[in-house]
C-alpha cells in the first residue's frame, strides 16, 4: 500500500487539514480530492487498495467520504491517525459552521452568498471528480471485461434510486467474477500494524449497537441535550452515502428546536463551505434551542454525535473486510468490485455533480475553462477552487 505506514498524526493531521480547507463539492468531490492527494501526489497508497476502501465505505452508513478519510488516516499513523484525519478534514467547515449557527440563533442575519460563489466551487469539485474517474480507469478496468462492468455499474446507478443503485452496481461487479481474469498480483493489503484487531471491531459493533439502543431511553426522559445525541447519532446511524441524503432525516429531528428558515439557511452555507456535509449537524446544535445547552457547545455535541456511529461501524468492518480482500480466493471479487466503484463514481459525476454544477452555456464554458487549467495545465487543486469561485461570481456578474 504505497510507502508503507510510517507516517505520524502530525503529518496525517496537516495533510487532511488542507483539504478541509479547500475540498468543496460534496462527499464524491471528496474522493477525487483524497485520491489526488494520497494517491497521486503522496503514494500513501495504489489505485486497487484506495478503492476497495471506497467500495467498503459505501456499505456502511454515515458519511462515506468521511469514514474514507478516517481508514486512510489509520492506514497511515494508526488509532491517532484516524482521529487527525477526521478533525483536519472536519473541524475547519465545523467551525464556521458553529459560529454561524450562532449568528443566526441570536437573530443576526444571515447574509447572502455573492452571487455565483456556489457555482464556481461546484464546477471545482466536477474537475476534480473528471480527474479521480481518470485517473483510476487505467488501472481500475484496465481491460474489456471490467470496462464492460464499469459502464453497466454505471448505468445501474443512474437508473436506480439512491441506496438501490450504490449496492446494486457492486452486486453488478460481484455477478461478473466468473468473467474476469484475476489480477496478476494480490489485491494491495492494509500495512502490518495498520489492521483493526477483530476484537476491537467486536467491541466497536457492541458500542454501536448500545448507542441505537440506550439513547432513544435517554430522549425519552425530556432531556433536550439527550434528544440532541439521540436524534444525530440515528441520522448518522441510518444515511447511505451521506452528504444531501441526510436532510429529511436531520429536519424531522430538529423539528421544533431550529427555525425552519435557520435550517434552510444553514443547509445553504454548508454548501458553500469546504469539508463534509454532515457538518451541518454543528450549525443545528448552535442555532437551536436545546434547553439551557450553550449554543457552541450543542453545536460540538451535534457534530460528535452524528460523526460517532460511521466511526464504530467502519472500525467494525475493517478486519473483516482487510482480511477478505487480500485473501487469493478473493482477487476476482476485488477485481469486479473495484470496477463497480469506477462505475459508481462515473454515474456520480453526471448526478449529482455535473447536474447541480451546470446549468447552462456560461457554466459549461466555465466548466471546460476550469478542465483545462486542471488536467493540462496542472493547476494544483489550492490554488483552482478560489480561482473557479472568482470566475463563477465573475460570471454571474455579467447577467
Amino acid at each position: 500500500m504505497g510507502t508503507g505506514s510510517d507516517g505520524s498524526a502530525g503529518e496525517v493531521f496537516r495533510a487532511f487539514l488542507k483539504l478541509g480547507l479547500t475540498a468543496f463539492g460534496g462527499p464524491v468531490a471528496h474522493l477525487g480530492f483524497f485520491r489526488t492527494e494520497f494517491v497521486a501526489r503522496r503514494g500513501w497508497l495504489d489505485d486497487e487498495a484506495y478503492a476497495r476502501i471506497v467500495a467498503l465505505c459505501q456499505f456502511l452508513p454515515g458519511p462515506a467520504s468521511s469514514q474514507v478519510g478516517i481508514a486512510l488516516g489509520f492506514g497511515r499513523a494508526g488509532w491517532a491517525g484516524a482521529a487527525a484525519a477526521w478533525a483536519g478534514f472536519t473541524l475547519p467547515s465545523a467551525l464556521l459552521m458553529i459560529l454561524a449557527g450562532l449568528a443566526i440563533g441570536a437573530g443576526a442575519e444571515a447574509g447572502r452568498l455573492p452571487e455565483g460563489l456556489t457555482t464556481g466551487l461546484k464546477i471545482a469539485a466536477l474537475a476534480v471528480v473528471v480527474q479521480a474517474v481518470a485517473g483510476m480507469a487505467g488501472s481500475l478496468a484496465p481491460d474489456r471485461a471490467r470496462r464492460s462492468v464499469a459502464a453497466v455499474a454505471a448505468v445501474v446507478a443512474l437508473t436506480l434510486p439512491g441506496l438501490a443503485g450504490q449496492l446494486g452496481a457492486i452486486l453488478i461487479g460481484l455477478l461478473a467474477v466468473p468473467l474476469l481474469d484475476p489480477p496478476a498480483t494480490p489485491a494491495a493489503a492494509a500495512p502490518a500494524g495498520r489492521r483493526p484487531l477483530k476484537r476491537a471491531g467486536a467491541a466497536a459493533l457492541l458500542i454501536f449497537l448500545a448507542g441505537l439502543i440506550l439513547l432513544p431511553l435517554w430522549a425519552a426522559t425530556g432531556d433536550a441535550t439527550g434528544r440532541l445525541v439521540d436524534g444525530m447519532y440515528r441520522a448518522g446511524s441510518l444515511v447511505f452515502g451521506g452528504g444531501h441524503v441526510v436532510l429529511p432525516l436531520l429536519a424531522a429531528e430538529t423539528g421544533g428546536h431550529v427555525d425552519g428558515q435557520a435550517f434552510l439557511a444553514g443547509y445553504g452555507l454548508a454548501q458553500a463551505v469546504p469539508g463534509p456535509l454532515f457538518t451541518f449537524s454543528a450549525f443545528l446544535g448552535a442555532a437551536g434551542i436545546w434547553g439551557g445547552l450553550p449554543g457552541w457547545l450543542a453545536g460540538i455535541i451535534a457534530l460528535i454525535a452524528i460523526f460517532v456511529p460511521a466511526a464504530l461501524l467502519l472500525v467494525a468492518a475493517l478486519p473483516f473486510w482487510d482480511r477478505i480482500a487480500g485473501h487469493p480466493g478473493a482477487r476476482r471479487a476485488v477485481a469486479g468490485v473495484n470496477a463497480a466503484v469506477l462505475g459508481l463514481l462515473a454515474a456520480a459525476l453526471y448526478d449529482p455533480v455535473f447536474v447541480t454544477a451546470v446549468s447552462g452555456p456560461r457554466d459549461a464554458a466555465l466548466a471546460i475553462l476550469v478542465l483545462l487549467a486542471l488536467l493540462v495545465w496542472r493547476l494544483p487543486v489550492w490554488v483552482l477552487v478560489p480561482l473557479a469561485a472568482a470566475a463563477g461570481m465573475a460570471v454571474a456578474a455579467l447577467g
